[in-house]
């Protein structure tokens, strides 16, 4: 009964606020037909996702930018308002969504236009919404700082600066800790493990490769660099990001398990994911330390792997071959489907199945 109670009163809600938001004049800042498909979209209905609006909204993001503040002012207005943890986890798998479309105005945007960092659910007894209300504040403090992010590497290219070997760097180090903090959106209720919850964990699971992608790519292009321009501080730093690379192998195994036991599709299509060798970890260290030279001579007297077979150019080869190819192969639109599908299929279907599966590489193969 109370269940009940609860779906009528917020589709009342939602049909009183779509009346409102018709009645709003049409301004800068003001669209009154977006602004409703954005209520639509972020229903109460913790049953379903209306798919139709949701692409009306990335349609329009896509016709213009003068879209943008209205769309801004409009979403934040809902999310501000809200005290359903429905209504907050559409609103942040709509943005999320919007993100997708890489349009340069939603790119340069800056951090959200609403918070959700303090969000408590007020429609249920606490000790059954405490999870949700977990889920809400990561996915809310993991897509605020991606939107901070995006928004500055968007301005510093703007500038045409070619960015330093440290910078790119301290940019994949960044990045890492991004991906740690995607990898904490997770249910922490056995309760919540289906439903809206499970929707957005197909979205995740998009997000988590195309992260890892990005990180993957950045890491081949600063070894190069590194090996063509060796640099003890660029090199130690390089060091770092590839220990922190394979804690990731490690922790991605991890979360793709608990998703797949959710039942998580994207997780039951995601690629295997093979561990770093620890000997690949000490050939790069025998690089730093000058213990390896591009001459195939070992000073400490051995050499595993087959830099010594080669020159530069073979092991240039061999990272980009690994690494390069990863990132077209691992998000392609063959194995996983972004958010809502947002801006790259026709229907609105959130995964389709993969023609093939294939391994990961290894972080370095010499």
């Amino acid at each position: 009964m109370m269940k009940l109670w609860r779906r009528t009163a917020g589709a009342i809600k939602d049909r009183n606020s779509i009346w409102l938001a018709t009645l709003s004049p049409r301004t800068p800042y003001r669209h009154p037909d977006l602004e409703a498909a954005i209520i639509r979209a972020t229903s109460h209905d913790g049953a379903k996702i209306d798919y139709t609006n949701a692409r009306r909204v990335f349609q329009w993001i896509r016709t213009s930018p003068v879209y943008l503040k209205p769309l801004a002012l409009g979403l934040s207005s809902r999310m501000e308002k809200t005290r359903s943890w429905v209504v907050a986890l559409k609103g942040l798998m709509l943005i999320h969504g919007v993100f997708c479309c890489q349009i340069p105005s939603v790119q340069r945007m800056g951090r959200l236009p609403f918070d959700l960092s303090a969000f408590e659910d007020a429609h249920s007894n606490s000790s059954k919404t405490w999870g949700y209300n977990a889920f809400v504040r990561s996915y809310y403090a993991y897509l605020d700082q991606k939107s901070s992010l995006i928004s500055s590497e968007a301005k510093n290219a703007k500038k045409g600066l070619k960015p330093l070997l440290l910078d790119e760097l301290i940019k994949l180090q960044t990045w890492q800790s991004m991906l740690d903090m995607l990898l904490q959106v997770r249910p922490l209720d056995e309760d919540m493990k289906g439903g809206l919850v499970l929707e957005a964990m197909n979205n995740l699971i998009f997000e988590i490769f195309d992260v890892y992608s990005q990180i993957c790519n950045g890491i081949a292009q600063v070894l190069l660099n590194i090996y063509e321009t060796p640099a003890k501080p660029e090199a130690s730093l390089a060091l770092q990001v590839v220990k922190k690379a394979a804690t990731h192998v490690e922790d991605l195994t991890q979360y793709f398990e608990i998703c797949r036991e959710m039942g998580v599709l994207n997780a039951s299509q995601t690629l295997k994911l093979e561990k770093i060798p620890e000997e690949d970890i000490k050939d790069l260290e025998k690089i730093i330390n000058g213990s390896v030279n591009f001459n195939g001579k070992d000073n400490g007297g051995e050499m595993r792997s087959e830099l010594g077979n080669g020159s530069k150019r073979g092991l240039k080869t061999v990272i980009t071959d690994k690494w390069e190819r990863f990132d077209a192969d691992c998000c392609s639109s063959t194995t996983l489907q972004a958010p809502f599908a947002s801006c790259s299929s026709s229907h609105l279907s959130l995964v389709s199945k993969p023609v093939h599966k294939q391994d990961l590489p290894d972080l370095i193969t010499f």
